[in-house]
């Protein structure tokens, strides 16, 4: 192929996704196809699933081999590795209720872990502002971290809060890496909430002092200054206890109402608090399938139009929808998004989370957004770092054997661009958006994308290590 004038690179890895079942879901017509597959049209030959503390197995699968015939029968464009998350083996060994594991639950939590690592699975995650990880103490990390340790596998975490107590989550992040020996991740770095704005100055150079004392410490970023995830995140952890079906007997009762928008007003200790960070102007929803015309509205917005209270209206729209409602939170400043992304050991992961609706543009737009944005126009970084940044570094930090890099014998995973022109499309309003400037992607020896159109071929697979 004539690719003169043109950039070839190593397939882009994105270091932070929730598309463990995108592909699958898209084949049994759960998800449309076309949040199935942003994620290759924009590059991306491999993609790190199981973050947060979530991950498909142990539970909806029994294990990666079992997620792996899944998605051979549904059909991958792109290659697919997993974390094994914190949360989903509390759920299936301790279950939703708020209290501390066992020592006989933590050795069954650990056993499962050793197993699904023994699989191929790329390390341990936890989302310590989500139920039921939450509800762990540092020691039962602690205990499962020494088992990603002994199999030279990193902690990757979602830290306890990202807001006003960041600082103070950091370092329990940062002790858990000690005292286990495990390398330590930081998912999605990030200082939200106007009590946070400013302070990735502190929590860099936190990191950068611990990477020079010799401390196997990195993380991932997203360009963007909004976030997204669950509704139902922003209520606190006492609302979830039991499960889904209690939150939802909780959301019936005035009584309970009443108390979590005392929650919410005042603050419970150890929460991260979005909406007392910031405010329901800043929270949009983005996922509402019974609730399409609310989609790109704020709460704030909704309720003022309907006449209701805020916490009211979250209420039923959560029971309406079964609890299954996504969000976009306005949350963060574009200083700190910078001074992440400058960091030399950050790395991009777009926190993707295929779902119907109006998701975060960041699936469909994150690699081209730094290539085209901050790389070419603002010039944050120069291009081979942008790349290292996209490729070789996540390719290290999860173990993956010759990808990340071009030279012969490694696995052809490539993405061709025009450096000129390659830009993100996404937006809030149209968030699936091809980008631009992408003109080939191969997965596996395979075109997977030519001049921006996805072709038939399904050469991905998921990547045990």
């Amino acid at each position: 192929m004539d690719v003169s004038g043109l950039v070839v690179a190593p397939g882009f890895i994105d270091a932070h996704t929730h598309s463990d079942t995108a592909c699958i879901d898209a084949s049994e017509h759960r998800l449309d196809s076309s949040q199935a597959f942003a994620s290759v049209l924009q590059g991306v030959t491999m993609e790190i699933a199981g973050n947060c503390g979530v991950s498909a197995f142990p539970g909806t699968y029994s294990g990666l081999a079992a997620l792996s015939h899944a998605h051979n029968v549904s059909g991958r464009s792109n290659h697919l590795a997993s974390l094994v998350g914190h949360g989903t083996l509390r759920a299936f060994v301790v279950g939703h209720e708020a209290r501390p594991a066992t020592a006989m639950e933590v050795a069954r939590m650990a056993d499962a872990l050793d197993e699904a690592l023994e699989s191929g699975a790329v390390g341990l995650s936890t989302g310590l502002i989500y139920t039921p990880g939450s509800y762990a103490d540092a020691a039962e990390i602690t205990a499962l971290a020494t088992v990603a340790a002994r199999h030279g596998k990193p902690y990757v975490t979602h830290l306890r809060d990202e807001m006003s107590g960041v600082e103070n989550a950091l370092e329990e992040a940062i002790a858990i890496g000690r005292d286990s020996g495990a390398a330590l991740h930081v998912s999605h770095h990030k200082t939200a909430g106007k009590y946070a704005w400013g302070r990735t100055e502190v929590t860099l150079a936190r990191l950068a002092q611990l990477r020079e004392s010799g401390m196997d410490v990195t993380c991932d970023v997203y360009p963007y200054t909004a976030g997204s995830t669950k509704l139902s995140a922003m209520l606190p952890p006492w609302a979830h206890d039991g499960g889904q079906a209690r939150l939802l007997e909780r959301l019936r009762d005035p009584g309970q109402r009443d108390a979590l928008r005392k929650a919410i007003a005042e603050g419970v200790p150890g929460w991260e608090n979005t909406v007392g960070n910031g405010g329901w102007d800043r929270i949009v929803v983005a996922g509402a399938p019974r609730h399409a015309a609310y989609q790109g509205h704020t709460i704030a917005a909704l309720a003022d139009a309907s006449g209701a209270d805020a916490v009211d209206l979250v209420a039923e729209l959560l029971l309406s929808e079964d609890g299954d409602v996504t969000i976009i939170s306005h949350s963060m400043r574009e200083d700190d998004v910078r001074r992440v992304l400058a960091a030399p050991f950050a790395m991009i992961g777009s926190d993707g989370v295929p779902t119907q609706g109006r998701p975060h543009p960041r699936w469909a737009g994150t690699f081209a957004r730094v290539l085209g944005h901050y790389t070419r126009e603002a010039g944050l970084f120069d291009l081979p770092e942008a790349i290292r940044k996209m490729t070789g570094a996540t390719a290290t930090r999860f173990g993956l054997a010759e990808r990340g890099i071009l030279r012969d014998g490694a696995h052809a995973d490539l993405v061709v661009f025009d450096p000129a022109r390659v830009a993100d499309r996404a937006t809030f309003a149209e968030p699936l958006t091809p980008p631009e400037g992408v003109r080939l992607v191969v997965v596996g020896g395979t075109v997977a994308v030519r001049d921006g159109v996805l072709t038939a071929a399904r050469a991905g697979r998921v990547v045990a290590v």
